[in-house]
């Protein structure tokens, strides 16, 4: 019998000695269930000063054999879409028509990336981030349905962490069909998993599961429910263990149907488990290891978010650029107006931007599926997510009283039925669905403080001996001398600029400039604030956006390289790729400077005591 799992983590480097009781438990049980990986990837570099863009250029290109098995899928799945799905129908009725889940598991769409050996298609993530483009430019329903049921259902954590007789036995009815679920949220449980009240306790060769979850994706549809429940053990009040449950098992109960202001198809429900006797040969990556395996299959899961938010945003920059074309005012097309003119191209900077970082992250994961992308996907999720609303958002504004009417009414009176009410109502979720952004940047900016807790965290910890933390200091100290000063010397890009078009290369330059200034600021405010940063949440949240635009950035220069390189696009062509690409590093220099001016205001410091007011 063969387990993947990943390596334990040691003790958390966090002082918890002035923290409350439930703090204290929270925090050491996301510490427990960290990677420990040292996390070497782009991203990491940039917030760190030390940015490798050799990891990134030249940009990581798809095999053909593999783009031709992704296009085959793709016009496989545009096909059944076509022929089989009314979005419309789906957001007005509530449901996904039984005959459209047919034809989808027929075309193998449940099983996108399970293994060939089990039934699946066996395809790269890059082809499932394509599919879940495709997808989100047509239906958020769908998008949610088969991602929920492939990203962070069944079929993830069983390829990252089954055994191969749990994979031999549920990958191949995943990939035919059986739709699957994942159970972690509860009433008082959202992102503080030290609260969840579900418990399963052992029992001979089984474990009795005890409890109810809220928000359970997928639920009322599946067969199969990925269920986190805490089994606690002595020194181990919080462990926490994955359970595959199938929902035909005794005690468990679809207690009622959630629903929504958008995705108005979610099989979302509230389940209960009432003394569920699940075997132990059920527990997915071993007994107390549960949140490990939930993170490190979000990390993954994550991807397909961004990727869907990348379809609808394309189709919005697509929708917008027509009406912009034809509706008149004042004697000419609107999109010539400048005020309309200067949302269209931040949609058409900020989707490309989208579209690059996608297709960047899950070449990542292509390169190697144990791949720790956990920062790079939770950049994409936030960003992206965050971009893609603003996108919808102007997409509406655009198209004006057109935007907020829906496609039935337009259809009805003779207008051009474009979707834009729904597709608003479907995308604002994405920016609370797995990791909301204040979690996002909260992660974030835990392991882009990583290096630094590494280095100095044991001489501020008041729990360690003095001579400890003295000697720690010594270490720290002769870290720091050879770091700090070399964030002040800007070499620029290195050698990974000469594979770059020569009007990216300064840009890739701005970007390694940026990174050093962004080290030193960080470890200023480590400093200034010692171990109160971590409270300063506001000033955390503006550093991990000043990271994430010089990730987002990078990833865009590479990209649009590729383009130019690989598409053979002609003279013109490239002149007006470059001109987009150009103003989206005028974007990003402008949203940087914008994040620093809001530090240096301080406002974040007179927000909190407002609130205080408020809610005493």
């Amino acid at each position: 019998m063969k387990t993947e799992t990943l390596p334990e983590m040691a003790a958390t480097r966090i002082d918890t000695s002035k923290m409350s009781a439930g703090q204290k438990a929270a925090l050491e049980m996301a510490e427990a269930a960290r990677d420990e990986r040292s996390n070497s990837g782009l991203a990491a570099g940039l917030f760190f000063g030390k940015a490798d863009f050799t990891k990134l250029l030249p940009f990581p290109k798809q095999s053909a054999e593999d783009k031709d098995q992704g296009d085959a899928f793709l016009n496989r799945l545009r096909k059944v879409l076509d022929e089989h799905a009314d979005p419309d129908a789906i957001d007005r009725n509530g449901e996904v028509p039984d005959v459209l889940l047919e034809e989808l598991a027929k075309l193998g769409a449940f099983g996108i990336k399970i293994p060939l050996k089990h039934g699946g298609l066996g395809l790269s993530q890059t082809n499932y981030s394509r599919s879940a483009m495709l997808l989100g430019s047509e239906c958020g329903n769908l998008a949610a349905l088969l991602s929920a049921h492939q990203s962070i259902g069944a079929p993830q954590p069983l390829i990252l962490f089954g055994t191969d007789e749990q994979k031999a036995k549920y990958l191949p009815r995943c990939a035919k069909g059986e739709i699957s679920a994942f159970a972690l949220t509860e009433s008082n449980v959202g992102s503080d998993p030290a609260q969840m009240k579900t418990i399963a306790v052992p029992e001979g060769d089984d474990f009795i599961i005890n409890g109810e979850k809220l928000w359970c994706t997928n639920s009322l549809k599946a067969g199969l429910i990925v269920v986190m429940a805490r089994t606690p053990t002595a020194g181990k009040p919080n462990a926490t263990t994955a359970f595959i449950v199938e929902t035909s098992m005794p005690g468990v109960e679809i207690v009622c149907r959630c629903r929504f202001m958008g995705l108005r198809a979610l099989y979302n429900g509230v389940v209960r488990f009432e003394n569920v006797r699940v075997p132990k040969e059920n527990i997915i990556g071993g007994e107390g290891r549960g949140l490990k395996v939930a993170l490190t299959t979000l990390n993954t899961g994550r991807i397909t978010l961004p990727a869907a938010c990348t379809g609808m945003a394309k189709r919005c920059v697509d929708i917008s650029t027509r009406w912009a074309a034809k509706r008149v005012q004042w004697g000419q097309p609107v999109g010539k107006h400048a005020a309309i003119a200067d949302k269209l191209a931040r949609m058409a900077a900020d989707s490309f931007a989208m579209e690059a970082m996608v297709h960047y992250v899950s070449a990542l994961v292509d390169s190697d599926k144990h791949a720790d992308v956990r920062l790079e996907a939770a950049i994409a999720k936030l960003w992206g997510s965050e971009r893609a609303w603003e996108i919808v958002n102007d997409t509406m504004q655009i198209r004006g009283g057109r935007g907020y009417e829906t496609a039935d009414s337009l259809h009805a009176r003779g207008e051009d039925p474009e979707p834009v009410e729904r597709m608003l109502r479907d995308c604002r979720i994405n920016t609370i669905f797995e990791g909301s952004s204040e979690i996002m940047r909260l992660f974030i900016a835990r392991e882009a403080l990583e290096p630094h807790l590494k280095i100095g965290a044991d001489v501020v910890n008041s729990t360690l001996p003095l001579k400890r933390r003295a000697v720690a200091a010594l270490r720290a100290a002769r870290e720091y001398a050879t770091w700090y000063p070399s964030q002040w010397l800007h070499g620029g890009a290195g050698v990974a600029g000469d594979h770059l078009h020569p009007a990216l290369r300064d840009d890739l330059n701005a970007i390694s400039h940026q990174s050093h200034k962004l080290a030193r600021t960080l470890f200023h405010e480590m400093v200034f604030n010692g171990p109160a940063l971590e409270k300063r949440q506001v000033l955390l949240g503006l550093l991990v956006d000043i990271g994430a635009e010089l990730f987002v950035w990078s990833c865009t220069l590479a990209y649009a390289e590729s383009k130019i390189t690989d598409a053979a696009l002609n003279s013109a062509e490239v002149e007006k790729l470059l001109r987009k690409v150009r103003y989206f590093g005028n974007l990003s220099r402008s949203r940087l400077t914008n994040h620093y001016a809001a530090m240096r205001g301080g406002l974040d410091k007179e927000s909190y005591h407002v609130s205080r007011d408020l809610i005493d």
